[in-house]
């Protein structure tokens, strides 16, 4: 099975924007036990066996996830590739539930303790970039490919994006003021890895005590935001880049005591 999965991940998951948690995954199936059962020999049984390993050590949805790639790798093997096996492992297998949505929001609190901790760091750039991706609903990947000639006119166009279109989106006058203040070093307005802004954000909410809180939250909470501030469903997909109304609204997570005070103006 191990060559199979290195198969689909040379010839398909390769040539996928964003390829590389996807191929993190297909190594992962491959170095297992799994990996090493003859094609011909691969069992429901033995599906449902990788299954329950995997549930002793990650949640349902990483299994889910996992058994959704390993039946996609199946179906192209079958279909392009030309293997004809004499059952298909995956039929039948009941999958595990997937995760539940994420509804964590940045309280201004936390928020004032992750800058405070990343004004601190060594690296200039992470501050900025928390405020940025907050007052953006830009993607972490997104920030950091964002160049400066993708900007004018208070407009931040994206290319290539996750979903395969082009996004442009209206920068708010803070956000402007967040790139005003940053000098011009090189064509990438934040020249740092994403592997230094893992580990800086990392570090900043260990110092803060911030718990439970990941960098795709601020995605969230940037969505949330501008729903609170009363942008329309179609303004708020043209920021985001979301294509499907439910899964924007997976994303949004509005508060109660913000809308209280919208009542207030009304009312």
């Amino acid at each position: 099975f191990k060559d199979l999965l290195d198969r689909y991940s040379k010839e398909k998951t390769s040539y996928l924007k964003g390829s590389e948690i996807e191929e993190y995954k297909l190594n992962l199936i491959s170095n297992s036990w799994l990996g090493q059962i003859p094609v011909i020999n691969l069992t429901k049984n033995h599906i449902n066996q990788y299954c329950d390993d995997r549930l002793k050590e990650v949640k349902s949805g990483t299994v889910r996830s996992d058994l959704m790639l390993i039946k996609r790798v199946i179906k192209t093997s079958i279909s392009q590739w030309g293997y004809g096996l004499p059952n298909n492992p995956m039929d039948s297998i009941v999958m595990p539930s997937p995760h539940k949505p994420r509804s964590r929001r940045v309280s201004e609190e936390e928020l004032e303790l992750l800058l405070q901790y990343a004004k601190s760091n060594r690296n200039i750039y992470i501050a900025p970039i928390i405020e940025f991706a907050i007052e953006t609903g830009m993607r972490r990947s997104e920030i950091l490919k964002l160049k400066w000639e993708n900007i004018d006119n208070g407009i931040a166009s994206l290319y290539n994006t996750k979903n395969g279109d082009d996004r442009h989106i209206p920068l708010t006058r803070y956000s402007q003021r967040i790139l005003n203040e940053l000098t011009k070093v090189t064509d990438y307005v934040f020249p740092i890895t994403a592997d230094c802004l893992k580990s800086a954000w990392n570090r900043i909410k260990t110092k803060s005590g911030v718990k439970d809180l990941r960098f795709h939250d601020l995605r969230h909470e940037s969505v949330s935001r501008f729903f609170e501030m009363g942008l329309s469903i179609p303004e708020v997909a043209l920021i985001s880049g979301h294509k499907d109304v439910r899964q924007l609204f997976r994303y949004t997570h509005l508060k109660a005591e913000n809308l209280r005070e919208k009542y207030k103006e009304v009312f």
